[in-house]
Formats: structure tokens, sequence, C-alpha cells
């Protein structure tokens, strides 16, 4: 499961290559308004030696309403850069809470063309538990050149899920809890409605996770997506709140060979808020 060629990699691989030239770290943690947590603070106080740090709501599109949408390609790489990452660099992507943003970021990367990214299976939390050292010391960066690429296939947006939802062009994955799945809890966000899009399937990422969050074996993976009625060889979007989680679903998709594996950016917040798109509850 760990190898270093793929887009999960261990504590101790990432601890074994801490020092090589190549490897950048980014700490892209992010909470919900609910959690009162500040994860530059948090980024401040320590994070894992040569880290630097992502902002999720600042490398975004500062036009959209809604939170955190994809950013330019041109700002994505001058961002980009100015953290230090840029071509033959293998990024490694962390969060505090374990797995919970920094799917997000990892999809960010590929959707702009760059392949040689991967997640710290189990985050800060388990690099801790291990016995691995953090600092707080935040290095000086130098900047280097970064080919930016998108790759407008792994993006979907609200007509791409209309059609999915309504001639089932692909299977919609819903990564949110289920209560909210259900419209049985409200949203954290205020102005949304309760419940999902048409059509679509609740896999919380959760499940995906051991307790540890880590995530859990290939075998278990597999049946959790056949359990909840997923092709993984045909078409996926995925979706939750706000395009945040639902990367969690991509990462573990294409962990398990899956091809046609895309995101919706605007997911609940966008379906959520436009009455003149259907809710299903229940």
């Amino acid at each position: 499961l760990m190898s270093s060629g793929n887009s999960i990699i261990s504590s101790s691989w990432l601890n074994e290559h801490l020092q090589a030239p190549d490897v950048k770290i980014l700490d892209a943690s992010w909470y919900l308004p609910t959690e009162n947590r500040f994860p530059e603070l948090e980024f401040k106080k320590e994070h894992i030696p040569g880290a630097t740090f992502f902002d999720i709501d600042e490398i975004c599109d500062s036009n959209s309403n809604l939170p955190h949408m994809l950013p330019s390609p041109e700002k994505f790489a001058s961002r980009v850069r100015r953290l230090g990452i840029g071509d033959g660099h293998r990024v490694i992507i962390y969060d505090g809470s374990g797995l919970f943003s920094a799917a997000r970021v990892w999809w960010m990367f590929r959707v702009f063309g760059f392949e040689d990214v991967a997640l710290l299976d189990g985050g800060l939390p388990k690099w801790k538990e291990l016995g691995f050292k953090v600092e707080s010391k935040i290095k000086s960066v130098q900047e280097f050149h970064f080919t930016v690429r998108k790759n407008s296939l792994m993006v979907s947006d609200s007509t791409d899920i209309y059609e999915a939802s309504t001639k089932g062009s692909a299977q919609i994955i819903d990564a949110r809890a289920r209560d909210r799945f259900l419209g049985e809890a409200p949203e954290p966000r205020p102005g949304l409605r309760s419940g999902h899009i048409p059509n679509s399937f609740n896999i919380p990422y959760q499940k995906l996770l051991n307790e540890d969050k880590t995530f859990k074996e290939t075998k278990e993976l597999i049946k959790i997506f056949e359990k909840a009625g997923i092709d993984i060889n045909k078409p996926i979007i995925s979706t939750c709140g706000s395009g945040v989680t639902a990367a969690i679903i991509n990462l573990a998709l294409e962990h398990l060979g899956a091809r046609q594996v895309t995101l919706y950016d605007g997911s609940w917040c966008e379906w959520g808020s436009q009455d003149e798109f259907e809710v299903e509850t229940g």
C-alpha cells in the first residue's frame, strides 16, 4: 500500500527522505468554522521539519462566492512557486487532522498537471505518534519554475452533476456524513438546504479511514465501494460540503486504479444553495 511511487506514503518513508533536496512538504491543514482551530497558527507552533503552509482559503478563486474554489492556473503556479515548489520536485502533503483537507491539495496539484504528489498517511497526528520530530522554525524558500497545465477532465460543474443525476452519465458519490446526506442534520454553513443530489450514493469519507486516519487496506476499500453499489470502472464524480473531503474519495479511487474520476468543485455549497436544483432527503 505504501510504496514511494504511490499517491499515499508512510511517515517512515517521509522521515527517511526528509533531507532529500527534491522532497517538498506542505502543511495543508484547514478546519470547519465550528472547530475553532486556526491552521496557520498551529503551523507556526509546530510542523514537520522543512514544511511550508498551503492556505486553501487564499490559493483559490477570490472572485467566486463559493468557498475555496479552484484558482486560475496562473494564480496556482505563482503561489506554488512562492512555496518553493517547482518542476522535478516530489510534493508530500499532510494536515493536522490526520486526513481531512490534505487530499484537496493533492487533487489541486493533479488538476494543474503536477503528477509527483503524494499524501502523508495519517498526517501530522500519526507522524507525532510515531515519535518523529516537529519544529517551529519557518524555512526560507527559494522560488523554482513551475509548469502548469490544467486538466479540466478532473473537474466537474453543476451541469455535469445534473447530467449524472438525471441521465446516469456518471455515478455521484457524496463524502458527507450520513445524517447530512439524509437531510436529518443541518448543514454547517448557513443558508443551505438539507439533503443530497438525487440519485447520488453516500460513502462518508471516514469509512475509508482507520481510527488513526490512515487509509484502510486495499481489499477493505474495494469492499466499501462495492457494497455501496459503485462500479469503479465507470465514470464517477465525487462531491461533499465544499469540495474538500470529496478529494479523499478521489484519492482512494485512484489508489484502486479507477481512471474516470472527477470532483464537483462547487459541491453542496453550490447545489444546496440554488433553488432550481432538486434535493432529495431520506
